[in-house]
C-alpha cells in the first residue's frame, strides 16, 4: 500500500535578510525531528526564502508612477504597492475590480505578481525570489552538506486557480526532484492508452505540505517522506507552460 508522510518542521526563528536559511533549517531538524532520510523532500515557503535573500521592499522608498497613482485611487489601494506590482510584472493579464493578475519575469501568472504584505512588518512587502530554482538548489546543497544524505527541495507559494475558489500551494523552485511525471503511453486498468496525462508532482507535493505548514501557524517548512520514487533531476521552470501551448493567450 502506497503511503506518504508529511510533517511540519517547528523551531525556525523569524527569518531576516542575510540568514543562512539552509543552516537554520538543518538546525531545526537536528533539534526536533532529528533524522533525515534519503529522498526526503523539504518544502520551503517562498516567504522565508525571500526574506533571507533580501527580496523585501520598504514602501517608504517607493515613488509611485502616475499610472499606479491613478489605479490605486480608483480602487482604494496603496499606490506604492501597486507600483511595486507593476515593476515586478512582465505583462499585466487583467486589472479589474481592484485585482491585478500579472505575469512575472519568471513566467508565473498570479495575483499581484507575487508581491505580498502578509507575514512581514507593516510598511514592507515581499517579492518572489529572483531565481526560485537557484534558491531551491542552494537549500538542497546546504541540507545535503549538513546531513550527508541526498534530499530534494521545493520552494513553494500559494496561487489562485482560474475558475476555482481558494488558493493552493504550488512549486516555484525545484531541486533534486522530477517536477512532472509523464503517463502518456501507459495503459490504464482497462487497457486504454493514456494520451495527455502529465502529473505536476511538485505542485501536488507542495499542496500537500501546506496542510501541515498552514498560513498562520509559523511553520514555513515541511518534510515529505515516502515520495522517493520522484526524486531525480528537474526544475520549477519545467512547470511553466510555454506561451505557444497556452490556449488562453
Amino acid at each position: 500500500m502506497a503511503e506518504i508522510n508529511v510533517v511540519a518542521l517547528p523551531g525556525l526563528p523569524e527569518i531576516v535578510r542575510g540568514d543562512e536559511l539552509g543552516v537554520l533549517i538543518a538546525n531545526a531538524v537536528t533539534k526536533t525531528i532529528r533524522t533525515v532520510n534519503i529522498g526526503d523532500i523539504f518544502i520551503v515557503a517562498q516567504k522565508i526564502v525571500s526574506k533571507a535573500e533580501g527580496a523585501v521592499v520598504k514602501l517608504d522608498e517607493v515613488t509611485p508612477s502616475p499610472a499606479a497613482e491613478e489605479w490605486a485611487a480608483a480602487h482604494q489601494k496603496d499606490p506604492r504597492v501597486v507600483e511595486v506590482i507593476f515593476r515586478e510584472s512582465r505583462r499585466i493579464v487583467r486589472m479589474e475590480r481592484g485585482i491585478i493578475i500579472a505575469e512575472t519575469r519568471h513566467g508565473f501568472v498570479c495575483a499581484n505578481a507575487g508581491v505580498d504584505a502578509s507575514n512581514v512588518p507593516a510598511g514592507f512587502v515581499t517579492l518572489l525570489p529572483p531565481d526560485p530554482d537557484a534558491s531551491a538548489e542552494r537549500l538542497r546543497d546546504a541540507l545535503i552538506g549538513a546531513f550527508g544524505r541526498s534530499v530534494a527541495t521545493i520552494v513553494s507559494d500559494s496561487f489562485g486557480r482560474p475558475w476555482r475558489e481558494g488558493v493552493v500551494n504550488v512549486a516555484l523552485g525545484v531541486a533534486g526532484l522530477r517536477p512532472l511525471v509523464d503517463y502518456r503511453g501507459c495503459l490504464d486498468p482497462f487497457g486504454r492508452r493514456l494520451e495527455s496525462t502529465v502529473m505536476a508532482i511538485a505542485d501536488e507535493l507542495a499542496s500537500a505540505a501546506e496542510l501541515v505548514m498552514r498560513k498562520t501557524a509559523g511553520t514555513p517548512v515541511a518534510i515529505v517522506r515516502g515520495a522517493v520514487e520522484w526524486v531525480g533531476e528537474g526544475t520549477g521552470r519545467m512547470l511553466v507552460r510555454d506561451a505557444s501551448r497556452d490556449l488562453f493567450r
